[in-house]
């Protein structure tokens, strides 16, 4: 299951779905094409709005900026997560304390 634990200003994101066997999931290549789509975003918008760090098939970001272009691109991140969890459920859970 890909676990999507939201802190604050901290994203964590590890994990794999399991939907399917790997190069075939299509659980795991929605949640990477969404997550690696917004860091391009925000990244592209402000260098310095957020780092991120992947290894050992954990992605941990931190959001350094609280702008509205920052807050807007996570906010639907996270969003398009969770619609992801409402059809697989069973492969995607997403955590998030306010």
């Amino acid at each position: 299951m890909i676990k999507i634990d939201v802190k604050g200003n901290h994203i964590k994101i590890s994990g794999h779905a399991m939907f399917d066997e790997y190069g075939k999931d299509i659980v795991c290549a929605a949640a990477s094409s969404i997550v690696t789509t917004s860091i391009n975003g925000i990244l592209r918008l402000d260098d310095k709005a957020i780092s991120y760090k992947l290894s050992d098939g954990e992605l941990s970001i931190d959001i350094l900026k609280d702008n509205f272009e920052t807050k807007t691109l996570i906010l639907n991140m996270i969003s398009l997560l969770k619609g992801l969890e409402k059809q697989y459920g069973k492969n995607i859970k997403v955590n998030e304390e306010v």
